[in-house]
């Protein structure tokens, strides 16, 4: 299997999380090893996706400098990683990925616009060979071998519409349209009050989010999935661990996982090198992790 990049460019408008401002996006092809880099077309500033280039995971995955930064990356990243896209210029005008409608779904359609162009050189990816686990009380994210792609993921919420959820998913590109990608982001409504109050979720509005109260979900068109709060954990994830700019072949596994603690746990992986390597696709004495991305 060869690296991956968009056949064409592509472009979208869609409003910012935070700020509430529109926020003109255009995905354009790379050559081989160039790897994902976002460019600030406001600032005429590049900033290359890497666990360097991390600067704040506290409401979302952002990435830059004191020069310029790009939040809330992690919704795009998640349809990029399960497309299987090692290569693409990501060209915005503000501070913000848009949010859409909170998922990840008008990305795979902007992608599928796009199309998938194959390069030269063989795709490399990340495989596990020692298990990394981070914690903090009783939440934790762990990577472990597995020749399969795998993430479960669990949540437990004080909410009579949450409660308990559990979600296993195996990394596939149709999988990911159909089971993951149109799960959205969710926001209880004192926590939104605040952060609007602090000029943050500017943006954030039954259209691209679920609303909840303390005791029901607020959107009168109910979920998208009975489970689908615990499926954006998993978008989150997917999105998360692309920051390291390749896929990984391991388990991941999480219990009230974050973007703070999927970041710590790229950093620990990739600080231990007897914990995982990088191998061609074609190498892999298991085929199945490349038919993924068919």
């Amino acid at each position: 299997m060869k690296q991956r990049t968009i056949a064409k460019p592509v472009e979208a408008i869609g409003i910012g999380l935070h700020k509430g401002e529109p926020i003109r996006l255009r995905l354009e092809p790379l050559g081989a090893d160039a790897g994902i880099v976002f460019y600030r077309d406001d600032l005429a500033m590049s900033i290359p996706l890497s666990p360097k280039s991390v600067i704040n995971t506290q409401m979302a995955t952002v990435i830059g400098s004191e020069k310029g930064f790009v939040s809330t990356i992690e919704h795009f990243l998640s349809a990029v990683y399960a497309y299987g896209i090692d290569n693409m210029r990501v060209i915005i005008d503000g501070s913000e990925m848009p949010v859409m409608d909170g998922s990840a779904i008008s990305f795979c359609l902007l992608l599928d616009e796009a199309g998938i162009k194959e390069l030269g050189k063989s795709k490399r990816i990340i495989r596990i060979k020692k298990e990394v686990t981070v914690r903090e009380g009783d939440k934790f994210v762990t990577l472990s071998p597995s020749d399969r792609a795998l993430f479960d993921f669990e949540i437990k919420f004080d909410h009579p519409v949450i409660g308990r959820q559990k979600e296993r998913f195996e990394l596939s590109a149709v999988g990911f349209v159909n089971e993951i990608a149109r799960a959205r982001t969710f926001g209880f409504v004192k926590e939104i009050q605040y952060l609007q109050s602090q000029n943050l979720a500017l943006g954030a509005t039954l259209h691209n989010a679920i609303g909840l109260d303390d005791h029901k979900i607020l959107n009168p068109e109910g979920l998208r999935f009975e489970n689908e709060f615990v499926r954006h954990k998993i978008l989150d994830a997917l999105g998360d661990m692309m920051v390291c700019g390749y896929n990984i072949l391991g388990h991941y596994k999480a219990f009230a996982g974050s973007h703070k603690l999927n970041y710590q746990l790229i950093q620990k992986l990739l600080a231990q090198s007897d914990a995982y390597e990088m191998v061609a696709i074609e190498t892999l004495q298991s085929r199945e992790f490349a038919k993924s991305f068919a």
